[in-house]
């Protein structure tokens, strides 16, 4: 399990396709020095398996659902990405409850300064996220969400885009700076707010009608 708070970034440093998979490598000066070969680790969100250590490079395989889930597919060499390891047991729970299971794949809408005459590393930004459709009944007003893996809270939703207000830190820690109109990003639906919609969707539903009332001796 993984908070969404991130913890460092690092760069593809290469991408090896094989049958069935890809391999990537992924540079994380001092963050791979961490990792120990089988640790899980999040990649832009991404729950993956850390493979063949040697700082500061460590390796990862995607297998064909990662390839078809999320946008780890389409990075290249020099992409950055967001790193996380899972939370240990009993330390503090910040962000929100992150499974590293990505739902679909968002598209960026626009990425922009709140107040575009200040220095851009100061002010706060706006963030718009198109949402792949089965995620979209996840989505409420002050909900959490994760996008690339950084635990956010949905500020405004009209159906089909989520807005958030994100800080100049989480700007300077992430890869959002990098990111431009356009480009996939990796959605994660809150899972408390799955696990209702689920047990929503479970229940049945009772239709009252005349015949049903005699049915049942009324």
């Amino acid at each position: 399990m993984f908070t969404g708070i991130i913890e460092a970034t690092g760069a593809i440093a290469a991408v090896e396709p094989r049958e069935g998979t890809m391999r990537i490598s992924i540079s994380a000066p001092a963050f791979a020095e961490r990792l120990r070969t089988g640790d899980s680790i999040a990649v832009s969100g991404t729950c993956l398996t850390a493979l063949e250590i040697e700082p500061p490079i460590f390796y990862a395989d995607l297998a064909a659902e990662t390839l078809a889930r999320t946008s780890l597919g389409q990075l290249k060499p020099g992409s950055v990405v967001n790193l996380e390891l899972p939370t240990p047991a009993g330390t503090p729970l910040g962000g929100h409850i992150v499974q590293g299971h990505v739902d679909g794949c968002g598209e960026l809408v626009s990425f922009d300064p709140v107040n575009a005459t200040v220095n851009p590393e100061l002010t706060d930004w706006w963030l718009r996220v198109r949402v792949p459709e089965n995620t979209r009944s996840c989505m409420v007003e002050k909900g959490s969400i994760a996008i690339e893996g950084i635990s956010l809270t949905i500020a405004t939703w009209d159906g089909g885009t989520v807005g958030v207000a994100i800080l100049p830190h989480t700007r300077r820690m992430t890869n959002l700076r990098f990111l431009s109109p356009g480009d996939p990003v990796n959605i994660e639906a809150d899972v408390m707010i799955k696990l209702a919609v689920e047990q929503k969707r479970a229940v049945p539903v009772f239709d009252l009608t005349l015949e049903s009332l005699l049915a049942n001796g009324y």
